[in-house]
């Protein structure tokens, strides 16, 4: 954590905010450059959550459950924190490419107090329903407490986590991609040592003859609550000393500033930020819609569904980081008023996420029942997953287009029909199709509608971003991005 990198991509990104002439093989660099920390960080991030979960699973299936039965919630809070912190790191983005890194760091110190307090807001909301939360969901007597638990916990410490999750999608915004990928590969490697010792009581272990005592709390859910939570809290801190304290761009502490929000920034936040966080809270509820299309399919089918997500989330995960790369890439030259090169990146963006997608669903297409070998020794459930997974592999290209173009359209600040147009295609095009087809060809028939439905999606997107006004559109955000000072 540098205060100053000098590497090639950031060499480059200077050349975006100067007005200096890139050439083609110099923005594939540059979006490499800003793509795989990114992708790292989401890999090891699926790694470890899954090593997370075996860790729980091994407690027994009450455990798992309670964990389950909230975990909708708390993506949804979560989902919630990044839409907040979104609508205020696009105008980063915007005011860095504009070679304003004054204005940026204003934005920064306004954003920090709003956040703080929707943070401190959710946490008070979430605190107080956490007792009757799993009740509501229709969890059963003996999973109840622990899931409540484990609610209060995670919703105890939003303050910092809004703040973790602020400040690194600043430093991506202000074009640093490394640090906050190392944080959160830090972060995950954390919530496994802490589980570790939290999870587990105090156990003798035997290794090459000697045998010794592991010390443990023997915490169980709860251990599971705290070890993350104090993996994010650490890496919270790091992650706000890292932008604060060292950033060339962003560090507020050479400098001194008023930290009173200012209507001009918190609108232009809520314009940018609200869609997405409205779009956010209503995918929730269609995620567990899709739960209740699946479960009177039975057991084997929940878990084939779960195994092919874990499975498929290998293969669309490169196309979230060229989709964060996007994002800073448009803000940025937009900010610099560089309309052709913002198009430019645009196109070079989406087509290198269909590429590396495509060829990752040809990978899984051949190598899922190889997998499904590792995770899994129930046939039919290796079966249902296989199946399901050599459907969607035909989705990918299109979904890639879907991701990337996301990232376009939110970098520009263009934020309003991104969102709407992710609601619709589920609601009115998955959902229905998928409670039609689960009837005619069971778990298969569900995976079928989500494929057709992210193929037109896809297609919605791409002429969303070849013939939309979307660059327009972050020109009317931008046009009053100085924030009052």
């Amino acid at each position: 954590m540098t205060a100053r990198n000098t590497s090639v991509g950031d060499t480059l990104l200077d050349r975006v905010r100067t007005g200096l002439e890139l050439t083609r093989a110099q923005k594939v660099q540059l979006v490499f450059h800003l793509s795989l920390p990114a992708i790292m960080a989401q890999l090891s991030t699926i790694v470890m959550d899954y090593i997370d979960a075996c860790m729980v699973g091994s407690m027994g299936a009450n455990a798992s459950a309670a964990i389950g039965l909230v975990a909708s919630c708390i993506w949804l809070v979560g989902s919630l924190c990044g839409a907040v912190a979104s609508g205020f790191s696009v105008q980063v983005a915007h005011l860095v490419g504009a070679a304003d890194n004054f204005s940026a760091r204003s934005v920064l110190r306004q954003s920090l107090v709003v956040t703080l307090g929707v943070g401190v807001a959710l946490a008070l909301v979430g605190c107080a329903i956490s007792p009757y939360l799993p009740g509501w969901l229709g969890g059963s007597a003996e999973i109840v407490e622990d899931a409540a638990t484990y609610f209060f916990i995670f919703c105890l410490a939003l303050p910092v986590l809004q703040v973790n999750w602020l400040c690194s999608a600043m430093l991506r915004c202000s074009g640093d991609m490394r640090v906050p990928s190392i944080l959160n590969v830090l972060m995950c490697v954390l919530d496994v040592v802490f589980n570790f010792f939290l999870i587990f009581p105090s156990r003798s272990v035997s290794l090459f003859g000697q045998s010794f005592t592991l010390p443990g709390a023997g915490l169980g859910v709860t251990g599971a609550a705290l070890g993350t939570v104090l993996a994010e809290v650490v890496v919270a801190l790091l992650m706000f000393y890292a932008l604060c304290s060292r950033s060339e761009v962003m560090r507020l502490n050479h400098e001194k500033g008023n930290f009173r929000p200012t209507s001009s920034v918190v609108k232009r936040a809520v314009h940018i930020g609200m869609p997405i966080g409205i779009e956010h809270f209503v995918m929730c509820s269609a995620h567990v819609a899709s739960t209740v299309v699946i479960a009177p399919l039975g057991p084997a089918a929940i878990a084939a569904n779960a195994f092919g997500i874990i499975i498929e989330s290998l293969c669309y995960m490169p196309g979230y980081g060229i989709g964060d790369a996007a994002t800073t890439l448009i803000g940025q030259s937009l900010g610099a008023k560089r309309k052709e090169l913002c198009g430019s990146f645009a196109r070079l963006s989406v087509a290198l996420g269909i590429v590396v997608m495509s060829v990752l669903a040809v990978v899984m297409y051949v190598f899922v029942p190889d997998l499904m070998v590792l995770m899994s020794p129930d046939e039919v459930v290796r079966q249902l997953t296989v199946d399901a997974l050599r459907i969607e592999a035909f989705a990918e290209p299109m979904f890639a287009a879907s991701i990337v173009a996301y990232g376009v359209f939110v970098g520009a600040g263009d934020t309003f029909f991104p969102c709407t147009l992710n609601l619709a295609s589920i609601w009115v095009i998955r959902i229905p199709l998928a409670v039609w087809l689960v009837g005619v060809m069971g778990l298969s028939g569900f995976w079928l509608a989500m494929c057709i439905e992210l193929c037109l999606r896809g297609v919605l997107f791409l002429l969303r971003m070849f013939f939309g006004n979307w660059m327009g559109a972050a020109h009317k955000v931008a046009a009053g991005i100085r924030p009052e000072s």
